[in-house]
């Protein structure tokens, strides 16, 4: 084999069509768009007309809407954080944070911060530190001899009452 005899199978590369270049080409003319009105046109793109009638879009309701400032958070209930103690993955006699929970494998990322939420028993005493919990998750925490500190910061309106 040699360099100049090397192509490629046939029907692999196929050609772009030049079309307008005269009537025998079999695309000339009209170029394959008709004849005449808007689809005929360049620069027309008429994604979601539906010929007059009220398109689909303007015709179901739109409701609520997302808010450009909005906070997501890393999930944890009290639940996995006992199974990951008693597995040995966390260490019940440290703070266990974000950074803990994340080396552990409770969370892959911490995101804006770690919620605590309530599904599950903890039995285990232990000491933690997470952006926002629910009453229910201090609570449990709490009634097991733990302690949850939350660093979320207090809103000054609810500050100044």
């Amino acid at each position: 084999m040699k360099l100049n005899e090397i192509s490629d199978n046939p029907g692999a590369r196929k050609k772009r069509m030049r079309v307008g270049l005269g009537v025998g080409s079999g695309k000339g003319k009209t170029a394959g768009r008709g004849v005449k009105g808007q689809k005929a046109r360049r620069g027309v793109a008429v994604n979601g007309f539906e010929g007059g009638q009220m398109p689909i879009y303007m015709r179901l309701p739109k409701r609520g809407f997302t808010p450009h400032g909005a906070k997501s958070f890393a999930e944890v209930n009290v639940g996995k954080i006992e199974e990951f103690v008693k597995s040995g993955k966390l260490d019940a006699k440290k703070p266990i944070d974000a950074d803990a929970m994340k080396a552990a494998g409770v969370v892959r990322r911490a995101k804006d911060g770690v919620r605590l939420l309530a599904k599950g028993e903890i039995k285990t005493k232990v000491e933690l530190v997470v952006y926002g919990a629910s009453a229910a998750a201090i609570k449990a925490v709490e009634k097991a001899g733990g302690k949850v500190t939350v660093t979320k910061p207090v809103a000054a309106e609810a500050a100044a009452e």
